[in-house]
């Protein structure tokens, strides 16, 4: 028997990825939600702070956030931008309450980030009515 002579073959199987590998670096996920609370009737904004289901202000109730009096109509300082934000999930996100024109009586339930401005400007407050952070849409950063 004569033995023959095959050349060396090198088989080459592609690497495909079945699940998402973080690179160095990479801070986690990215929320987009729409800063939507109000529908653009100014209000104030209120931090839940004191761990009791509803609104409650005046003495250890809750926190006010954007309390900016305009001076005309008595009116607080939020304003929903109703633009579509991209945060990092290392930001803020608290549970909180919109009450429109400083209104108390009719709170409504919002989820506000605390938009990050760096020096010794206060955050920016952004609200959305979309309570379910589950469904937000999201991508890797």
């Amino acid at each position: 028997m004569k033995a023959v002579y095959e050349s060396p073959r090198m088989m080459v199987q592609p690497f495909v990825p079945d699940e998402y590998v973080a690179a160095c670096g990479d801070s986690g996920v990215v929320y987009k939600f729409k800063c939507d609370a109000g529908g653009g009737v100014y209000g104030s904004v209120y931090e839940e702070t004191n761990g009791i289901p509803g609104l409650q202000t005046g003495r250890r109730g809750d926190t006010e956030l954007a309390g900016y009096s305009n001076g005309l109509l008595g009116e607080s300082g939020f304003y929903a931008c109703n633009k579509t934000h991209e945060a990092d999930s290392s930001n803020v996100f608290v549970d909180g309450y919109y009450c429109a024109k400083g209104d108390t009586h009719n709170p409504v339930s919002v989820i506000v980030w605390k938009e990050p401005r760096g020096g010794w400007w206060p955050d920016n407050i952004h609200c959305t009515t979309n309570l379910d952070q589950d469904s937000w849409e999201t991508a890797k950063s």
